[in-house]
């Protein structure tokens, strides 16, 4: 009787062993993949911004600028970068008190005078403007991402 008790306790043991090993690889792999998914998600945010080369003379702290300009409703994503940036250097407001951009230079995507409605919680103000002129930053879906109006810094 001794021996199978001995046994009983060395497989049971066994088993559990193999049973916290089981769970520690599914808590690892499912770790893993959230990071990969976020990985995933954060390089898609990034994807954004159309490709071009329109910007590429631009001296650095312009184009550092660009690149540090988020979301002031989501300050987690960015406004996109420079190939999504329209010169706006007029704007009005219309009847019901929201900011039209009056795009001035739309790089032969959007035509000049052409007006877009930004919403407010798109409006940024906390990082100054070297450009001089005003920035819309406009998706390839027609989605406003942020307006900058035109000033100095």
């Amino acid at each position: 009787m001794n021996f199978i008790s001995e046994f009983s306790a060395t497989a049971g043991a066994a088993k559990a062993k193999s049973l916290l090993r089981t769970i520690a690889l599914v808590i690892i792999g499912a770790l893993l993949g959230l990071f990969v998914l976020a990985v995933f998600l954060w390089a898609a945010a990034q994807v954004h911004a159309r490709p071009g080369p329109q910007w590429a003379g631009e001296p650095e702290n312009i184009r550092q600028w660009f690149q540090s300009l988020m979301q002031p409703d989501n300050p987690y994503m960015s406004c996109c970068g420079e190939a999504d940036a329209f010169e706006a250097d007029t704007f009005s407001q219309n009847a019901a008190g929201q900011y039209v951009a009056t795009i001035t230079d739309g790089k032969g995507i959007i035509p000049d005078g052409t007006k877009i409605a930004i919403p407010d919680a798109k409006i940024k103000w906390d990082k100054g403007n070297p450009t001089g002129h005003g920035i819309v930053f406009i998706g390839s879906q027609g989605q406003v991402y942020c307006y900058v109006t035109p000033g100095g810094v």
